[in-house]
């Protein structure tokens, strides 16, 4: 559940950079936004890999 909660708060604190990027053309923002989803890619597969393990374990 704790991983989950750093998943919202990720999304939540990268939202001015989709701003920035999208809108005004920050390439500075958009480096940020990559990383952003770089860190959600590894928090996602470490959940998916936690929620198998608990399933498994049932």
């Amino acid at each position: 559940m704790e991983k989950f909660k750093s998943v919202k708060d990720l999304v939540a604190s990268v939202g001015s950079d989709v701003v920035s990027f999208y809108e005004k053309g920050n390439k500075a923002a958009g480096t940020r936004l990559r990383n952003a989803m770089q860190q959600l890619k590894v928090i996602a597969t470490d959940i998916r890999k936690e929620v198998t393990e608990k399933k498994n374990n049932q």
